[in-house]
């Protein structure tokens, strides 16, 4: 009988090619697996001169797989996660009870942070490992326990309940708000800096599209500042550069503490709501569990 080194394809090109087939892109192969598309591209002709036939179609920016290639993915994908089912396990159950928590940098930076030393406090025994991350992680490779995402509840592998929805509104600091109107109303704030931050997510709300909820014509490009991340936005409008788009979950904490103030009483609930998000296909475990019901009874009172 062949060893199983003898029968198995060069694991580096394997990992490589099951990232490209299940993201269907070169490119975001890479950027998970933290190499050049090159370097992707490199192990997937290794991959295929190994083989002697195409897995994949090349085409202008896309890729598709071929019917050889459809079904080495799968075996690939089914193999895979069992061992990293199984490494969770082996590493769960070498280290005590471990809880990996990814979440959006806004939700982790504004919500989750402050709040986690009142889980650590009813359940001492589980070890918290937060994940920070704007991208949905792979829920069915083991990479974390649960994840908080904001969207519409559907996510590929994973159960999800709705944890709440949210609304949004102007906010500034108390400085800067001095000597602007109470009544603002939506039209009024164009004539405003309006801190803004690029966001890949569609169905995060910018400027143009909470104006458009007022009947405010399209301004376009809005005078302010522009970040590239939302806690950048929220720093901005902190520390007095202009008004900000607050989402009343993410700054409920700031307005509080009177760091913020809101801007008018207009405000915009987006579609879809935010969502605890559990792998599918792994059973779940007591510190999950634990985790799963802290946080809806928590947001009872949040």
């Amino acid at each position: 009988m062949k060893s199983l080194r003898r029968q198995l394809p060069p694991m580096t090109a394997l990992m490589a090619f099951e990232a490209a087939a299940r993201l269907a892109s070169f490119t975001r192969a890479a950027e998970e697996l933290g190499v050049t598309q090159a370097a992707v591209s490199r192990q997937i002709h290794t991959l295929e001169e190994d083989f002697g036939f195409l897995l994949f179609t090349r085409g202008h920016r896309k890729v598709t797989l071929t019917a050889q290639g459809r079904s080495l993915a799968a075996a690939a994908s089914d193999a895979l996660r069992m061992i990293a089912d199984a490494t969770t396990e082996l590493r769960r159950e070498g280290s005590g009870e471990e809880l990996t928590i990814s979440a959006t940098v806004a939700f982790s930076h504004f919500w989750l942070m402050p709040r986690m030393s009142q889980f650590s406090r009813l359940h001492p025994e589980t070890t918290l490992r937060i994940v920070s991350q704007d991208a949905m992680p792979a829920l069915d490779y083991g990479e974390v326990d649960v994840a908080i995402r904001f969207g519409l509840g559907e996510w590929q592998n994973g159960r999800a309940e709705m944890l709440f929805r949210d609304e949004v509104f102007p906010v500034c600091s108390p400085e800067f708000a001095e000597n602007l109107a109470a009544d603002m109303s939506a039209a009024d704030l164009i004539r405003l800096p309006l801190i803004s931050n690029e966001a890949d997510d569609p169905m995060w709300i910018g400027w143009n599209a909470w104006l458009s909820n007022f009947e405010v014509p399209n301004p376009g490009k809005v005078r302010g500042m522009r970040c590239s991340f939302y806690t950048e936005a929220i720093y901005a409008a902190l520390n007095g550069h202009g008004v900000a788009l607050g989402w009343n979950r993410l700054v409920s904490d700031l307005l509080d503490q009177k760091r913020l103030v809101r801007l008018g009483r207009m405000s915009v609930v987006p579609k879809g709501g935010y969502y605890v998000v559990a792998p599918r296909i792994r059973k779940s475990t007591a510190s999950l569990e634990h985790f799963m019901d802290w946080l809806l009874t928590e947001q009872l009172t949040s």
